[in-house]
C-alpha cells in the first residue's frame, strides 16, 4: 500500500476514530458515578436553598442529613408512606422525578382539563422534604414543575410551619431565555417570595405572579409576586404551576394531612 494512497488515509482515519471512541466511552463510564453524585448534590443544594438552609461555606451533605427528612407521599390521597412500605421501584437516594412521572406503573397522565401547568404526566408518589426542629415541623419543601415558554421548569418551593407562608423558591433546571424567563434563577426575584402567603384563609390557592410590579399598598400584596420583565409567558407558567401543585390535584391533600399532624400509612 502506498504511503499517501486513499486506502491508507481511510485506514488511518478509521483507526483514529476507533481510538477516540474508545477513549470517550471509557471517560463516560469512568465519570458516570461522578456525574450522578454531582447531580445528587445539586438537588440537595436546591432543596436547602428553597428551605432557606443553604450556606456556601457549609458542607451540603452534612446540612441536608441533619436538617432535612424526605417523606414519600401518595399524591392522590395525601398519605405519607412509611419507609418500609415504599412501592417497588421507589428509593429516596436515586428518585428521578422525570422517570417516575413517565413510568406506566409509578406515574399517571394528567387530564388535559386539569393540566394548567402543562406537565402531561405526574408521579403517583413523590418525595417532599420536612425540616423538623425540637420535634416540630418548621418547613416543608415541595418539588414543583411546569411549562414556561420554551421548556419545563423544575424547582422547589417551601412553606413555613403554618403551611401557608412561603419561605423560599428555587428553580434548578429550565431552558428559558437568559435575561428574560431565565430570571427565575435571579436571587433578587427569588427573594421576593419569602413571607408571601400561598393561600387565602378559606384554603384556596392565593399566590399570584402578576404582570409588572406589586403595589405594596394593595391588600392583595401579601399574595402577589412581581412578574418577570419581558417574560409574560414564563411568568404565566410559574403562576399556573404553583396553582396546580398547591391545589387539590397537587399537594392539597398532603397539606391537609400535615395540618392534622401527619399520618404514615
Amino acid at each position: 500500500m502506498q504511503k499517501d494512497s486513499v486506502q491508507r488515509t481511510v485506514l488511518v482515519a478509521l483507526v483514529v476514530c476507533l481510538a477516540c471512541s474508545v477513549l470517550v466511552s471509557g471517560a463516560a463510564v469512568a465519570l458516570s458515578s461522578v456525574q450522578k453524585e454531582n447531580k445528587r448534590l445539586d438537588k440537595m443544594k436546591n432543596i436547602l436553598i428553597a428551605g432557606g438552609l443553604y450556606e456556601p461555606a457549609q458542607d451540603i451533605r452534612s446540612v441536608y442529613k441533619n436538617k432535612v427528612t424526605p417523606l414519600l407521599v401518595e399524591l392522590d390521597t395525601g398519605r405519607i408512606i412509611g419507609e418500609g412500605q415504599y412501592p417497588e421501584g421507589i428509593q429516596a437516594e436515586n428518585y428521578d422525578l422525570k422517570k417516575v412521572a413517565s413510568d406506566p406503573t409509578l406515574g399517571r397522565s394528567v387530564d388535559p382539563s386539569e393540566d394548567i401547568a402543562k406537565i402531561r404526566n405526574r408521579p403517583k408518589y413523590i418525595f417532599v422534604y420536612e425540616v423538623i426542629e425540637n420535634g416540630n415541623l418548621q418547613k416543608v419543601i415541595l418539588p414543583i414543575y411546569g411549562y414556561g415558554l420554551w421548556s419545563t421548569l423544575y424547582g422547589f418551593i417551601s412553606l413555613g410551619s403554618d403551611l401557608q407562608t412561603i419561605q423560599g423558591i428555587t428553580y434548578y433546571e429550565h431552558g428559558e431565555t437568559p435575561g428574560l424567563g431565565g430570571e427565575v434563577e435571579n436571587p433578587r426575584w427569588m427573594g421576593l417570595w419569602k413571607g408571601k402567603k400561598a393561600f387565602y384563609e378559606s384554603g384556596d390557592v392565593a399566590i399570584s405572579v402578576i404582570k409588572g410590579s406589586v403595589d405594596p399598598n394593595s391588600p392583595q400584596a401579601q399574595y402577589q409576586v412581581d412578574g418577570l420583565s419581558g417574560a409574560t409567558i414564563t411568568t404565566r407558567g410559574v403562576h399556573n404551576m404553583l396553582h396546580y401543585w398547591l391545589g387539590d390535584n397537587g399537594y392539597g391533600r398532603l397539606i391537609e394531612t400535615l395540618k392534622q399532624g401527619g399520618t404514615r400509612g
